[in-house]
């Protein structure tokens, strides 16, 4: 895929403005989103941010991302969260009949999961596997989540483990998943499986949803809207100082 030609650069990031019916033409595709949050843990996360950049599909999954692509380059772009992709991909594999695996979140999480799958998209077919919750895992856990996914061989593999974990996983593990298309969507297991509630239709539409979940789940999301918006905020005019600066020599 020639990124160049379906990718824009937003403060350093090979952002996509392409169609996801390329998805599924493409022989093994690693994507991943970023948004504001995601931005500034990656500014102090090497690893996290090799992950990002080395992307094969980098999301624009904010409308801080999508404001900074207009502010910085004149270009508007359509958010994509990964709500999105989680949906556009399960209407492609109920088409086609396919095979999808879920690699995180809680057992209870993945049977409401697979409940929903089974009323919503029939046609599907589908695994599960719960790791360990912990901050860092052992090579046997590795070994055990290698092992359950290349068993089934998705054709989609969600890895929802919360960022920069799932982010990190995915790109180290990449060549040894016998998957095609490699997603990590995060809070996406909660809002599909119901155990938490994405904000409805008229947040997303105003380009509200962050504030949506701030109101739902304030103790989580606080620091990620209030704290990081303005760091965010503060990278962004950094970056347009210095691009005024370039164009004006």
């Amino acid at each position: 895929m020639d990124k160049q030609l379906t990718s824009i650069n937003c403060m350093g990031y090979s952002v996509f403005t392409g169609s996801l019916d390329l998805l599924p033409s493409l022989q093994k595709v690693l994507v991943n989103t970023i948004n504001q949050y995601s931005f500034c843990l990656a500014e102090k996360d090497a690893d996290f941010k090799k992950s990002l950049m080395e992307s094969d599909i980098l999301l624009p999954d904010g409308i801080a991302i999508v404001a900074a692509t207009k502010f910085l380059g004149g270009k508007k772009i359509t958010k994509i969260a990964g709500a999105d992709l989680h949906q556009h991909l399960l209407k492609e594999l109920d088409k086609t009949g396919g095979r999808c695996f879920y690699l995180g979140s809680s057992e209870n999480t993945l049977h409401k999961i697979q409940q929903r799958l089974a009323v919503d998209y029939p046609n599907i077919k589908v695994e599960t596997h719960s790791p360990p919750y912990k901050a860092f895992f052992t090579d046997e856990d590795n070994d055990k989540m290698l092992a359950a996914v290349n068993a089934f061989k998705p054709d989609v593999l969600f890895v929802g483990m919360t960022a920069p974990k799932q982010e990190k996983w995915a790109h180290a593990h990449k060549n040894q998943l016998d998957a095609k298309i490699i997603c990590s969507i995060g809070a996406v297991f909660d809002f599909y499986a119901g155990t938490v509630e994405r904000p409805n239709q008229f947040w997303i539409g105003l380009g509200l949803e962050w504030l949506g979940r701030l109101v739902k789940e304030p103790r989580r999301m606080w620091k990620r809207y209030l704290y990081y918006g303005p760091v965010f905020a503060g990278s962004l005019f950094k970056a347009k100082t210095k691009q005024t600066f370039f164009l004006s020599k």
